[in-house]
């Protein structure tokens, strides 16, 4: 079987049509029509949806990931429990955690522990959600709802556990929306060291 070849001719283009002169000049034309009627035509006839920050704000959508936050137990203790998993499912590597283990009589020691420190470096944060997605606890969030304020200082940027856990969430508190049942709650169903397994 042979191969059919279909010739397709190329159209003639005059030099005036090849020098794309003509339509330099009409998109010219149309950018600076648009130039001047958004920057001297008023708001009324202006095409362009500026928001004069920061007197006005934009509205952020309910899945925004803002600024980080640890939530809170009632007690007002951090609910994380220096698991680590946030900070290697980081692609970034952005999150540093220290554990250490509550003292002797707590109904938490040698059940879990707890972050003695826990840094998030914002600068290098791509907020990207895996650190919310991988944490068993709900203790760590991004629903604040703010966005990285301004600065020129590095320091700004690095939150430690007190600026974590002074954030609110965007219904102003500072607990998670999943409550889940402490150990010592006569609540509690796992496994402590009362029950066994």
């Amino acid at each position: 079987m042979a191969a059919t070849v279909k010739v397709i001719t190329k159209s003639k283009r005059t030099l005036r049509e090849q020098a794309y002169v003509a339509e330099i000049a009409k998109g010219l034309v149309f950018t600076m029509g648009r130039f001047f009627k958004n920057t001297f035509g008023g708001e009324e006839r202006s095409e362009i949806a500026t928001i004069r920050y920061p007197e006005e704000k934009r509205v952020y959508p309910q899945r925004f990931r803002g600024i980080h936050r640890l939530t809170q137990r009632a007690d007002g203790s951090p609910r994380c429990v220096a698991c680590l998993c946030c900070s290697t499912a980081c692609p970034a590597q952005c999150i540093y955690i220290e554990p250490a283990e509550y003292e002797e009589g707590d109904p938490r020691h040698g059940y879990e522990r707890y972050p003695a420190v826990f840094v998030i470096d914002e600068l290098r944060c791509i907020f990207c959600g895996y650190c919310v997605e991988a944490c068993p606890c709900d203790a760590i969030r991004m629903d604040t709802g703010l966005h990285m304020p301004p600065s020129t200082k590095r320091a700004h940027f690095i939150y430690d556990k007190e600026t974590l856990l002074g954030l609110p969430g965007r219904d102003g508190t500072y607990l998670s929306a999943n409550p889940r049942h402490e150990p010592g709650d006569p609540t509690y169903p796992g496994v402590d060291r009362e029950k066994g397994h």
